[in-house]
């Protein structure tokens, strides 16, 4: 009788130290895992967030035909415009170099919501905003973006 509590003992040693060993391996290999994907993550969020600037505009939310903010300013590199339209009228912001140059992006048009997000890469200089909606833009629904 007192081989069997010592046999007892050491295989239930046994079995825990194997057990912690298949522990420890799987914590390991799900720790690595979670790490390389939070890692590139983060950096991927971190080097763009650095360099980027996040601006908010938002359409008039009486419905007249003119935005919140007449001017916005950013950094040259990525910009980001959360645009918003409370109104029941149906509104974009679209992104023009200087006054008559190239189309840089747009927002959806839409109404009564958002935030719609443009992302755009924006070199130094001075943009115009507007709305493209029939004719939002005449009737003075545009403003200045400048860019350093």
């Amino acid at each position: 009788m007192s081989k069997l509590p010592i046999l007892a003992t050491g295989a239930a040693a046994l079995a825990l130290a194997l057990a912690a060993c298949g522990s420890s391996s799987k914590s390991s290999s799900a720790t690595s895992s979670p790490v390389s994907p939070t890692s590139s993550t983060a950096a991927t969020a971190s080097a763009p967030a650095a360099a980027a600037s996040t601006l908010t505009q938002a359409a008039d939310p009486s419905g007249q035909l003119k935005f919140v903010k007449p001017s916005l300013s950013a950094k040259a590199g990525k910009v980001t415009i959360q645009f918003t339209n409370s109104s029941p009228v149906p509104h974009n912001l679209t992104i023009q170099q200087g006054t008559g140059g190239a189309i840089v992006g747009a927002t959806p048009t839409f109404s009564g919501g958002g935030p719609k997000t443009l992302t755009v890469t924006l070199k130094p200089g001075t943009y115009t905003f507007y709305c493209s909606v029939d004719d939002h833009r005449a009737a003075g629904m545009h403003g200045t973006l400048t860019v350093s």
